[in-house]
């Protein structure tokens, strides 16, 4: 039997769920390999081969001579394009896919990482500081606003359909109880939540390589804070 074409080197966290949400979405076989931050093989020279920033994810697309992709809004937009699936064809509603892309990738996932690393894991080392803690969760929730007022009117960010916006998207701002920033009032936000909180291949996606629940407001919050302030 050949192998899938697609390679996906991640772990389980917002940007690592990203290419697995899109391949379980659009139902494409892929082989995986966890990169554990434990044991640091995101350093490791072997993988850094693949990646130079030694971060997940990345890919290896054997259909297409081993080419390799990291950066998680590029192999998005490299799987999209690849697949067809979840991506505008017309001219600007490509552009503003893009446009919301790195909205994503600029701040949504900067500002709210910022958040969840104070709290998360500088905080309960000892190194609690109450000046970045306000600037980041008041940053992330002003974006949060955005994607809001976005989402009025509008299923998914782009409108109707379901895109790699949604998929990039969706990972950081449903996290929103880890980051410890409120959603209060954020009605179109919530529901967006709910809708893609209802897609089982979605849901399936955020328990690969494994599920970490209490980026989502569940399970038990202390052990997992301590857990996930371990790998760093």
């Amino acid at each position: 039997m050949p192998k899938p074409d697609i390679h996906l080197y991640t772990a389980s966290t917002m940007n690592g769920w990203k290419p697995v949400i899109f391949l379980e979405e659009a139902e494409v076989d892929y082989d995986l390999t966890y990169i554990d931050f434990g044991k640091k093989e995101q350093k490791s020279d072997w993988y850094m081969r693949l990646n130079p920033n030694g971060r997940i994810p990345t890919i290896v697309d054997r259909g297409n001579d081993d080419f390799v992709v990291f950066e998680s809004g590029a192999i998005l937009w490299y799987l999209a394009e690849k697949y067809q699936k979840f991506l505008p064809t017309d001219e600007k509603a490509k552009s503003q896919a893009l446009q919301w892309l790195m909205f994503q990738m600029s701040g949504i996932g900067p500002m709210m990482g910022q958040a969840m690393y104070f709290q998360r894991i500088a905080a309960p080392k000892g190194h609690e500081d109450p000046y970045a803690i306000e600037r980041y969760v008041k940053e992330s929730r002003r974006l949060l606003e955005v994607l809001d007022k976005r989402l009025a009117g509008n299923a998914y960010l782009l409108g109707d359909e379901f895109t790699i916006v949604d998929i990039a998207t969706y990972p950081w701002a449903r996290s929103y109880p880890w980051a410890k920033v409120s959603v209060d009032g954020l009605d179109n936000l919530k529901a967006w939540c709910d809708r893609i909180d209802a897609r089982p291949a979605t849901q399936k996606a955020i328990t690969i390589p494994k599920p970490f629940p209490a980026f989502f407001g569940k399970g038990d919050e202390a052990t997992s804070q301590a857990e996930n302030a371990s790998r760093f």
